[in-house]
């Protein structure tokens, strides 16, 4: 029989050319300290959690993260059952050979503790099995590793896998201190390459908490206690007898929460949180494959790429796959390409069948991910589509609106200061006011048919929500805002109360009060001269500079 050899690069291919992202070592590690923290569980090891509880027990079990930047050094620690010392060297030397389960264990394929090699220079595991008294230990020179894959690749001299694999690694043994815990395993990253410093968060004032940002959506750990409206998710998981996956993680001794939060800052201004609702995604045999939860807002317009819980995301074993961008492309409509935007939530797979791949970027193809994402994208381009898209033009209408309302009101107080300039200025601004008042009423009427019959599942409850921010001009022509919201929210009416006050007064205009010493044919050619003036500036500046120029010029000649 032939033998067949693997080359050094299949090293290389399953550390330095398996990730993108330096920080998915962590993902990885915390991956595998939370499989053995469930394994502790069923053996007694650690006491196991309850079910029952209002909120998720998270139990004995503690992943630890420990960061010394000043000493390029990071060590990831768990609590759980460590590894026997009789198998040590089998499960960790043997690559690609785990002893776990797909379907049961979140990690399975027995590559993800390779991954660290890549960003350090020297890699250490360290573990003890409860009631042993010998710590056994892995140590793995990267430098080695590197130079002689950079040997093969040079054709300098040829090294198979098993060559570089025998010669970096080294395993030994030592007896247990007291400072030891009783069942532990922990992995030591020493001297991180320069290059890396993304793995300390980055080199900026704020990189602890950076990495901690990024933590709390890669990770599974349960939501912060301020996130209202998390006992309403962890109950919907009960209903369909399934579970979120969630463990006490630290960094630096600080527990890490996942950040959804209720006040969002949009495009358009802050938008709130005001609710979740759900969808579940069933195979079509009837088993549940997967289920979602987003926050209902107004949807005014995209979250702001500064919030960090923006857009949905994809999770199994409550560990996310990919990014917070995973799922963009199910929104395939071509104006839909910002949809994700728009919303914070999760999708959980559920189904055994959706395997994530190596990376941890998807799920490997098959057929149950097939009908998963047609499921998923037909809820997107249908339902989720027509919720933000309502909600956007919904923003749009309020806006048109309360910009009649805030132009009728300046109107009227120039009318009555005397501050036009001549009766032409005081007719073109009234025109343009008409045109202003009739996208306000297409805008009204608009509003009032989505309030009838919306065309998405949450219109009616936007337009109830934002009723109190639309203006109604009549009474509120120099407070800013109503005390009457615009619908009647009883009856459901609209308010007809959108006109302007008939100034009844004798017109007076702003050359009047500046000039009364001069005759008729005077104060025309000062309005005529300083309307050029005005336009000048108009034209040269832009809208908000130019208003308050001009303002000052006509406080200053009163």
């Amino acid at each position: 029989m032939a033998e067949y050899i693997f080359g050094a690069n299949i090293i290389e291919n399953l550390t330095t050319g398996m990730y993108q992202d330096s920080k998915v070592i962590y993902r990885e590690y915390i991956q595998n300290a939370c499989d053995q923290i469930d394994k502790a569980e069923k053996l007694g090891i650690l006491q196991p959690r309850d079910p029952n509880s209002k909120f998720p027990d998270l139990g004995q079990g503690v992943v630890n993260i420990w960061l010394k930047p000043e000493e390029r050094y990071i060590l990831i620690e768990d609590n759980a059952t460590g590894i026997k010392a009789e198998e040590f060297q089998r499960i960790l030397g043997n690559i690609a050979d785990s002893d776990k389960v797909v379907g049961q264990d979140k990690g399975f394929r027995g590559i993800g503790r390779l991954c660290g090699l890549a960003y350090c220079k020297r890699l250490v595991f360290t573990s003890r099995w409860a009631g042993e008294n010998t710590v056994s230990i892995m140590t793995c020179d990267a430098l080695k590793m590197r130079k002689m894959i950079n040997e093969t690749n040079a054709k300098i001299c040829k090294h198979s896998a098993n060559d570089v694999l025998n010669e970096m690694i080294e395993f030994s043994t030592r007896q247990a201190l007291e400072t030891d815990l009783e069942h532990f395993f922990k992995v030591e990253m020493i001297d991180i390459n320069k290059e890396n410093e993304e793995l300390f968060g980055g080199k900026d004032e704020n990189n602890l908490q950076n990495l901690i940002d990024y933590l709390s959506f890669i990770a599974p750990v349960p939501y912060h206690g301020n996130f209202i409206y998390r006992s309403e998710i962890y109950n919907h998981a009960k209903e369909l007898n399934t579970r979120i996956d969630e463990y006490n993680i630290k960094i630096n001794g600080e527990q890490i929460f996942k950040k959804y939060k209720t006040h969002l800052k949009t495009g358009n201004g802050k938008d709130d949180v005001f609710g979740v609702e759900f969808k579940n995604f069933f195979s079509d045999d009837n088993s549940i494959i997967g289920w979602m939860w987003f926050g209902k807002t107004s949807f005014k317009a995209a979250i702001k790429d500064g919030e960090i819980s923006r857009g949905l995301r994809l999770r199994k074993d409550n560990i996310q796959i990919g990014d917070e961008d995973t799922l963009r492309d199910f929104f395939t409509r071509e104006s839909s390409k910002r949809g994700n935007n728009y919303f914070i939530g999760e999708i959980f797979a559920v189904s055994k069948d959706l395997i994530p791949n190596s990376q941890r970027s998807y799920f490997n193809e098959n057929t149950i991910r097939i009908e998963f994402e047609n499921k998923v994208k037909d809820y997107f381009n249908n339902t989720l589509y027509r919720i933000y898209y309502e909600g956007s033009r919904i923003n749009s209408n309020i806006k048109a609106i309360n910009l009649y309302h805030e132009k009728a009101s300046e109107f009227e107080k120039k009318k009555e200061q005397g501050i036009f300039l001549t009766t032409e200025e005081q007719n073109r601004e009234e025109s343009e006011l008409k045109v202003k008042k009739q996208d306000a009423e297409k805008a009204k009427r608009e509003l009032e048919k989505k309030r009838e019959s919306g065309s998405s599942i949450l219109t009616t409850q936007i337009i109830e929500r934002r009723s109190d921010e639309i203006c109604i001009v009549d009474e509120c022509k120099n407070s800013g805002k109503t005390s009457e919201p615009f619908y009647e929210k009883e009856s459901g009416e609209y308010s007809e109360k959108i006109n302007i006050k008939q100034n009844k007064l004798k017109k007076k205009f702003l050359v009047d009060s500046m000039f009364p010493w001069a005759s008729k044919s005077e104060r025309k050619l000062l309005s005529e001269t300083l309307e050029k003036i005005f336009y000048i500036i108009q034209k040269s500046t832009d809208k908000k500079i130019s208003e308050n120029l001009i303002n000052k010029i006509k406080d200053e000649l009163r």
